[in-house]
């Protein structure tokens, strides 16, 4: 068994197998969504929290079970996360209302949150800086399979055993990867004891929470009030506010074990990565959400057509990220990473000048090719450059930093972008139903400008080939109801597109900030983890 442990690629595989398990289950309920919607009888902001319990608990909590696993020993919080993740599938599968399944999502965030910073001290430790490369790109590549076999695998699952099945599956997945992690990953921990910052683990809890429920819920709430005196700008506020007290908590703390260490943020790189990370949690996000409605409300595709649409981009991912991961071995990853965040705003730039009313499916095909080129130059330096310099005994910091970033940016994305994409639809739909209804006799254009006004002011539902109905129309106008809401949402997706543009390309501004070559201390922190 011991020789076992001494395999670092083996247990790099089981590592990515429990990443692989966490990302597929997200991309799998997104297909569900609509058999999750039959199967319980929920009513769709129940759905949403399906979505949302998970992403809530998973930011929240990343920073501390980073600090777990500095004090645990990352093989062992590792395993436990993945029995917290499999028991909450089981859960899932047996839910038998909407509130049963929301808050067993909750609790398999609560284990994703638990597994995710555990791979990167571990890496650290068990691969030398000129070799953790290639184990980023391995990392992306079971990233980019997770994405493209969600909607493919999800898709098969729900259509022949239900939506239950896409927990059920993760059952045993979750066993074996289980037997495995405490057969082949080393169990390395610190040589003396640690303890918990309680009060930072309150705070940093409190502060995350605050801010983004009140991200993830603004929208619902119109961005005003909740329950009787309380707003959602307060909830953030609050959330700012202990985040803030957090912070200076910790800064008079850092000569005695803080719950994050400030040390991590002297490097330059990894600094800047953290940046780079957030805009890529936003970009992603700011990318997505807009296109795959998109792709569903205008053009009509299903669902699974739609994810097979996307999924160009993350195969392109996955096949360029070895060749980064190469390249980056013979050139710095700085000179990979600023053109692969300029080429994802590209062919980002491209899908949005190819989005039309009539546009096919395969018009975006060279726009998702070059955006995952792009993306496949992106991971594999951007890791290796924020963990270069980075000594073993930071990489759970460092872990629990960077996915919370990236949580965040991906969370100020939907609240932004979101917001944005419904405040322009909402203008766009009047001044379209505005123009179009000269084509109507007289008694009609009021009622029929009227309609759209209200359902954009409403919430208007973006649901697969959305034609009007809901707007209850006299049958001979559905056509044109149809024309003004397919033309209406492109115009207010022109402009939403631009922002996660905008975001990439001051994220490759900020990546040409990065340092080069490595510091001389470089030497020392591959010999302390060495030795650890």
């Amino acid at each position: 068994m011991t020789g076992i442990r001494n395999h670092p690629i083996a247990a790099l595989g089981v590592l990515a197998l429990g990443l692989f398990m966490t990302l597929l289950d997200l991309t799998i309920v997104n297909i569900a969504i609509p058999s999750i919607l039959d199967g319980l009888h929920a009513s769709l902001d129940q759905v949403l929290w399906v979505l949302n319990a998970y992403s809530l608990l998973y930011a929240v909590l990343l920073i501390t079970s980073a600090r777990l696993g500095d004090i645990y020993g990352p093989r062992n919080v590792f395993a436990a996360g993945i029995v917290i993740f499999t028991i909450a599938s089981g859960l899932s599968a047996l839910a038998q209302d909407p509130t049963q399944l929301i808050v067993a999502r909750a609790f398999q965030g609560l284990g994703a949150a638990v597994i995710a910073p555990q791979g990167l001290p571990l890496m650290l430790t068990m691969f030398p800086a000129d070799r953790r490369g290639g184990v980023f790109a391995i990392y992306g590549t079971v990233a980019g399979l997770a994405v493209i076999a969600g909607p493919t695998v999800g898709g098969v699952l729900v259509s022949h055993f239900g939506w239950r099945s896409i927990f059920t599956v993760n059952l045993p997945i979750g066993v074996i990867v289980l037997a495995l992690a405490m057969l082949v990953i080393p169990d390395l921990r610190p040589g003396r004891r640690h303890r918990l910052d309680l009060v930072g683990v309150g705070l940093a809890t409190a502060g995350l929470f605050g801010v983004i429920y009140g991200l993830i819920e603004g929208q619902r709430y119109d961005w005003g009030v909740v329950t009787g005196i309380i707003t959602i700008p307060e909830i953030i506020g609050a959330g700012a506010l202990l985040l803030a007290v957090f912070l200076y908590y910790q800064a008079r703390r850092q000569d005695a074990e803080p719950l994050l260490n400030f040390a991590v943020f002297k490097d330059r790189n990894f600094a800047l990565a953290t940046l780079v990370m957030a805009a890529m949690g936003f970009a992603i996000l700011g990318l997505y959400l807009p296109l795959t409605i998109y792709l569903q409300s205008v053009l009509g595709l299903s669902a699974i057509d739609a994810g097979l649409t996307i999924a160009i981009q993350p195969f392109t991912t996955m096949l360029t990220s070895g060749v980064a991961a190469a390249l980056s071995q013979k050139v710095n990853g700085k000179y990979l990473l600023v053109p692969g965040l300029l080429a994802l705003a590209a062919g980002s730039g491209y899908i949005d000048w190819a989005a039309q009313a009539n546009s096919g499916r395969w018009d975006f095909v060279p726009g998702l090719i070059v955006s995952g080129l792009g993306m496949g130059f992106i991971w594999t330096p951007v890791f290796s450059l924020a963990t270069r310099d980075i000594p073993a005994r930071l990489g759970g910091v460092a872990s629990g930093v960077v996915n919370t970033i990236q949580e965040l940016g991906g969370v100020l994305a939907s609240a932004i972008v979101g917001a944005f994409l419904q405040n322009r639809l909402a203008l766009a739909l009047h001044d379209r139903a505005a123009a179009a209804s000269v084509q109507l006799p007289t008694q009609y254009r009021a009622s029929f400008v009227d309609g759209f006004s209200n359902a954009a002011h409403s919430g208007f539902e973006v649901g697969a080939g959305q034609s009007g109905v809901s707007l209850q129309l006299p049958a001979q106008v559905q056509a044109l109801a149809h024309y003004v809401f397919t033309h209406a949402f492109v115009d207010a997706m022109h402009p939403t597109l631009v922002l996660p543009i905008v975001v990439l390309v001051g994220a490759a501004v900020a990546a040409t900030f990065m340092r080069a070559h490595p510091r001389v201390q470089v030497v020392a922190f591959e010999e302390e983890a060495a030795v650890a």
